[in-house]
């Protein structure tokens, strides 16, 4: 559906780093918590799916 925009170097860092802010919002409280999960899974996504709609937006393509 939606052409893969990101290369593996950046897929690898955003899968990483969405777990990682996942993880650590389960030890945080309040609204970071929320924010830093829904962050965390959106990072995560667009780590799976090789696809980042801002990337779309902007004319960035990591992939090579």
């Amino acid at each position: 559906m939606f052409k893969p925009n990101e290369g593996t170097t950046d897929r690898v860092i955003r899968l990483i780093l969405g777990l990682t802010l996942v993880i650590v919002g389960f030890f945080v409280k309040g609204l970071i918590s929320v924010l830093l999960i829904i962050l965390g899974i959106i990072l995560f996504i667009t780590g799976v799916t090789g696809f980042c709609g801002l990337y779309a937006l902007l004319g960035i393509n990591t992939k090579k």
